[in-house]
């Protein structure tokens, strides 16, 4: 996948040139109008030009639309970049990533289902597993998706998915794809990776047999922080039961102006992606040289344990990188710096044109136990940075000046 032996900016460039079509036409069926946008279709509700043509509707023997729950113009055409995207046969949009991820995962297991899990992940995604889905009997062994054997050590024979999100929240730690899926196919247990962090520009989680890829849309994909979106991906049979039961039927529908304005950020996607994950791996060699960090995590470093296999799995090392400040109090040294930053903004969320800077100790992870961020390697100093479009010099200034003070 990645090539060692290229300039990084080369792969890059070739990975962005492999996308910008995609990205720009997938989805965008010619319009009665001429209109080159898909147009935004405001409606609750459709009319039929008949009582046979409605019937045959609900009946799913026509492609009528019927109502804003069941399907919209502009929704269907933002599932169709999509799945170009990732290389999936079909994918469903909703509103939210988390209403993805409960969707996909609720759509697969059942009450006394097992699940395994990554310890560093998503703070949303662990409390879901850890408190929310043990109220319908579904329990969840957490492990170090990064060490090998880890899923095979935590199947239970009730165990009924493996989950995967790589390269974790906030730490960078890269599971094997492959292995995961390997493992599952072997027990007949589904697979469902979170491919938020890497996203369709670094990572395919599809190329590697992974029956479910989930998003927050509302990162990355969208790309200018003004939408809450959601995206399943997968095999159309597993991709429309997770829609009939999260979108049809838990109602996680998202609005069709929300689609409108990720499908338009999508049109820039390869471009944003190319310049944010260069620019991220510039830093975290620069900060991995600085007096005042203790570590850096980014898979492009080569000290980072999982390089080789990042090299062999994702397409590029991605726009995200952690690090942790040197001193005595970590969560004040981390604070200081936030504070600090002038360029780059102290926000929650990621994957936006901006820079955001976040304590996830503090913040995105705070729901988490103390225990439990200690298990995921989530020190109380650690800062997440998610790498926007920016100049690469305005950013390192931004970081030098924030660290001297």
């Amino acid at each position: 996948m990645i090539d060692p032996a290229l300039p990084y900016a080369r792969t890059l460039a070739q990975r962005a040139d492999a996308l910008t079509t995609i990205c720009v036409h997938a989805g965008d069926e010619p319009d009665a109008t001429g209109a080159l946008e898909t147009p935004l279709v405001m409606s609750s509700a459709f009319g039929f030009a008949s009582a046979r043509e409605a019937r045959d509707a609900f009946l799913g023997e026509n492609d009528a639309y019927i109502y804003g729950r069941w399907g919209n113009p502009t929704v269907e055409a933002l599932e169709a970049k999509l799945a170009a995207l990732e290389g999936t046969e079909s994918a469903c949009a909703t509103a939210s990533g988390m209403a993805a991820v409960s969707g996909a995962v609720l759509s697969i297991c059942e009450s006394g289902a097992h699940i395994v899990a990554p310890r560093s992940m998503y703070a949303e995604s662990a409390r879901l597993f850890r408190e929310r889905l043990t109220r319908f009997g579904i329990t969840t062994t957490f492990v170090d998706a990064a060490r090998e054997g880890a899923y095979r050590e935590a199947i239970t024979p009730a165990t009924r998915l493996l989950y995967v999100e790589t390269p974790s929240n906030p730490t960078l730690a890269v599971a094997d794809i492959a292995d995961v899926v390997a493992l599952a196919k072997e027990r007949g247990i589904a697979t469902i990776a979170d491919n938020t962090f890497a996203t369709p520009f670094a990572q395919n989680p599809a190329e590697h047999g992974v029956d479910l890829v989930v998003h927050s849309m509302t990162k990355a994909i969208g790309g200018h922080g003004d939408a809450i979106a959601g995206a399943i991906c997968g095999q159309r049979v597993a991709v429309d039961r997770a829609r009939d039961l999260v979108v049809k039927g838990f109602g996680g529908v998202i609005s069709p102006f929300n689609a409108f304005l990720v499908a338009r950020g999508v049109r820039t996607f390869a471009l944003r992606q190319r310049q944010a994950c260069e620019t991220a791996a510039d830093l975290a060699a620069k900060l991995a040289e600085h007096p005042r960090i203790e570590r850096v995590h980014h898979p492009s470093l080569r000290g980072h344990p999982n390089r080789a296999l990042a090299d062999r799995q994702m397409h590029a090392y991605g726009a995200l990188l952690s690090f942790e400040v040197r001193g005595d109090d970590a969560i004040d040294s981390g604070r200081r710096v936030l504070e600090a930053v002038r360029v780059i903004t102290h926000a929650v969320s990621l994957g936006d044109v901006r820079s955001l800077l976040v304590h996830p100790a503090s913040t995105t992870h705070s729901t988490m136990p103390k225990e439990a961020r200690a298990l995921a390697s989530i020190g109380d100093g650690l800062l997440r940075l998610s790498v926007g479009v920016e100049s690469a010099a305005d950013l390192w200034k931004d970081l030098e000046q924030a660290l001297a003070r």
